[in-house]
């Protein structure tokens, strides 16, 4: 009998599983395949980092739009972000995951959050990538964070690092923020 096991099975596909035609050693399981998850709303500093743990053990990015309650473009921002990575955007690189951070929230504004990720404007898209946030792809231009094309994009980029620590800052511990 060969090592060998097919990796098609008859029994009905469950949502987020994959059939996979490839053959693998010693498995009968079915691969899971990465889909987009939306986590709630951050108020407190210690949900960034359950966030950001669960996502690195997940090895898919944590996509986080900083936010304000009085600030008009975020209105605007996370609907349009939001229905994207629900659409799927993403999906087929691999997955990532989506939350607000509201950084008007008492427990934010009065953490160093902000100053650990150089947030300087309102509304700010980052990415964490392994924990590790991704401060050359941060998005701040409101026009591009308003632009649909270009969030797919971003997202699919984003979507394709899959814990591989890419593009974090790379120039030390402060990112490139004081270059000569």
């Amino acid at each position: 009998m060969s090592p060998w096991i097919a990796g098609k099975v008859s029994s009905p596909v469950m949502k987020g599983l994959c059939r996979s035609p490839v053959m693998r050693t010693f498995s009968a399981s079915r691969r899971l395949c990465a889909g987009n998850q939306i986590y709630n709303s951050i108020r407190q500093p210690n949900d960034l980092h359950t966030y950001q743990l669960l996502s690195s053990s997940s090895r898919t990015p944590l996509i986080t739009l900083w936010t304000t309650s009085w600030c008009a473009t975020c209105h605007v921002v996370k609907p349009l972000l939001k229905s994207l990575v629900e659409s799927g955007v993403g999906e087929a690189e691999g997955g990532v995951g989506f939350c607000e951070v509201q950084f008007d929230a008492p427990d934010i504004m009065t953490s160093s959050l902000g100053m650990d990720y150089m947030i300087t404007s309102i509304p700010t898209l980052l990415s964490f990538d392994a924990g590790e946030a991704q401060v050359l792809t941060k998005i701040t231009d409101g026009s591009k964070l308003a632009d649909r094309h270009f969030l797919e994009e971003w997202i699919r980029t984003e979507a394709r690092r899959r814990g591989g620590r890419g593009g974090g800052g790379g120039l030390g511990v402060f990112g490139g923020l004081f270059r000569s």
